[in-house]
């Protein structure tokens, strides 16, 4: 790597290099704070600024967690000593933070759901071509061992052709109040949590090569990407609460739950054509990854797998450094392709709820 993509002096003085990656948060609320306590954990990266609208809030952040470096976030970003940068603020603001970030030439971190509609992610995916540089979509449990067992059990057709997902996450809010239950910060299940059960039916459509040509179906032929059926309730604060539905997505019917106000199993299933796998802890935590999964091939006994544990947002981060050593703009745990595919059927979703 070269000494920073912008080409300034690590803090010590230093070039960076592909085991030291100086990573800016954008957004320093509690899903940073999470963020950087993984980065801890990370074989690359170190937290080296912070920045905020609020420069007050951004040197308390950095000043709680060591960062030598805190200010607007404009000013992060014109700094030549910042080669990635972590955007944790409310879904609304991904948009502009990343464009901002792409156009400095800062590598990205991108949380969940990169925006909440589909034209602003189509936008946002141009932008990051154009950039030429890594932007990632961080849903946290699709990098580390656990993930890359699942695909290649998958690729390889273990359970035969991936037929139906049942995937759920919800969990019960202490209080109807904040970001969660405010529709113009774009609160709500399905791209609160949600989007993590949608996103997996996306990736284990496009392990199988499902996806390809999803869109390509002739007249009258059923659609292979959409809601084919969806219930939920919208509460009197006016976003999705919870909600169910049945999603195509290639050739997989994928089952989804999400909710808001009530705690939801956390257990999936996928079944394919020549038996099933069950994931019990897919989702992992913020701290640790998934741990086991059973195979249920037709005619074999249940064959359980222990699956070793990592700091889930450290193997993001780790993610995001390896694309920047490399050259190359994409991680291939998150693929761009991928993350278009997720918010078309969230916005899906969604709409079918109106």
């Amino acid at each position: 790597m070269s000494a920073g993509v912008g080409g300034g002096a690590a803090p010590d003085g230093e070039a960076s290099d592909a085991a030291h990656v100086r990573w800016a948060v954008l957004g320093p609320g509690a899903i940073s704070r999470d963020f950087v306590t993984g980065l801890q954990a990370s074989a690359t990266g170190v937290l080296h600024a912070v920045g905020s609208r609020d420069a007050g809030r951004a040197a308390a952040f950095a000043a709680e967690h060591g960062a030598p470096v805190a200010g607007e976030a404009h000013e992060i970003l014109a700094r030549d000593d910042v080669d990635a940068v972590y955007v944790g603020t409310v879904h609304p603001a991904h948009l502009e933070l990343a464009v901002a970030a792409l156009e400095a030439g800062k590598a990205v971190l991108c949380e969940k759901p990169l925006t909440p509609s589909a034209a602003d992610t189509a936008q946002l995916l141009a932008a990051a071509a154009q950039a030429g540089v890594p932007f990632v979509e961080a849903f946290k449990y699709r990098f580390g061992p656990y993930a890359h067992l699942l695909r290649r059990l998958v690729e390889e057709d273990v359970v035969g052709r991936p037929l139906e997902l049942h995937a759920a996450m919800g969990f019960t809010a202490g209080s109807k109040t904040g970001r969660l239950f405010d529709p113009a910060l774009a609160g709500g299940a399905i791209l609160d949590v949600g989007c993590y059960p949608v996103s997996l039916a996306v990736a284990i459509a496009a392990w199988a090569g499902l996806l390809d040509a999803a869109d390509g179906e002739g007249e009258g032929e059923p659609r292979r990407l959409g809601v084919r059926s969806a219930v939920g309730h919208v509460g009197e604060t006016g976003v999705d609460e919870r909600a169910e539905a049945v999603l195509a997505v290639g050739g997989l019917d994928a089952r989804v739950a999400t909710a808001i106000v009530a705690d939801l199993p956390r257990d999936v299933v996928l079944r394919g054509s020549a038996g099933w796998i069950d994931l019990p802890d897919v989702w992992g935590s913020r701290t640790e990854s998934g741990t086991r999964l059973v195979v249920h091939a037709d005619g074999e006994p249940p064959f359980p797998i222990q699956v070793p544990v990592v700091q889930p947002m450290a193997a993001e981060a780790d993610a995001v450094a390896a694309a920047l050593a490399a050259g190359r703009g994409q991680a291939p745990e998150m693929p761009w392709a991928e993350s278009a595919v997720i918010a078309g059927l969230l916005e899906d979703w969604r709409r079918a709820l109106d």
